[in-house]
């Protein structure tokens, strides 16, 4: 799937623009019957988004990390995670939920959790720096958890429980595991352990090579 990369992650603000730019272009008979108009329009809305992007990003990525307000130093930590999670290959939604569920923790604890909470090693130095940053968050630890819980899902529609569904409906005409994901994707942050194999990420042998849009 996508192996060049063209929809990786850190890809997705660019191809966002390009697609805007793409849009605008279709709209432009919509904006104004003047061409030059049209387009000096279509233009300062395309060169404004990177900004309301980046602004909107970094607020919404420090909620899922627990902080109620971001600073300037947080761009820092934000990516050295990423950078973390790529190297270390971990699961993106499973991360910040863990990280969710450690957010009470206090510092030494937090630190010894990795392996508990299936975060490799590699990540107790960030967790420390981590729960430094929380020490300055005004809300007490019980209140910040809830918040993170509330913007950190528990599940997904991961491509090997589509392509399951997909195929158990169209073999056998058995949507049992079609309506047991959309029960499980229209609460998505209500965790429980019966559902675990629903919320961890596919073994090699499920792993989803190609989907229907070919890519």
């Amino acid at each position: 799937i996508d192996h060049n990369g063209r929809y990786a992650y850190n890809n997705q603000p660019a191809i966002a623009h390009w697609n805007l730019a793409g849009l605008a272009q279709a709209l432009l008979p919509l904006l104004d019957r003047d061409q030059h108009r049209a387009l000096t329009m279509a233009q300062d809305s395309i060169n404004a988004f990177p900004e309301r992007f980046q602004n909107a990003y970094l607020q919404g990525i420090s909620k899922k990390l627990g902080f109620a307000e971001s600073t300037p130093d947080d761009q820092t930590l934000i990516d050295d995670l990423l950078t973390l999670m790529a190297e270390e290959k971990s699961d993106f939604t499973l991360t910040f939920r863990r990280l969710a569920e450690l957010a009470d923790a206090g510092p030494d604890t937090a630190s010894n959790l990795g392996n508990l909470f299936e975060l490799p090693d590699a990540f107790t130095p960030w967790l420390c720096r981590w729960h430094n940053r929380l020490a300055s968050d005004p809300r007490d630890s019980l209140t910040r958890q809830a918040d993170m819980l509330a913007v950190n899902p528990a599940f997904i529609a991961r491509n090997h429980l589509v392509e399951e569904a997909i195929q158990v409906a169209t073999s056998n005409r058995d949507f049992e595991p079609f309506h047991k994901l959309i029960d499980l994707l229209a609460a998505p942050y209500a965790y429980h352990p019966r559902h675990a194999s629903y919320a961890t990420p596919p073994r090699p042998e499920q792993q989803v090579r190609q989907t229907f849009c070919g890519t």
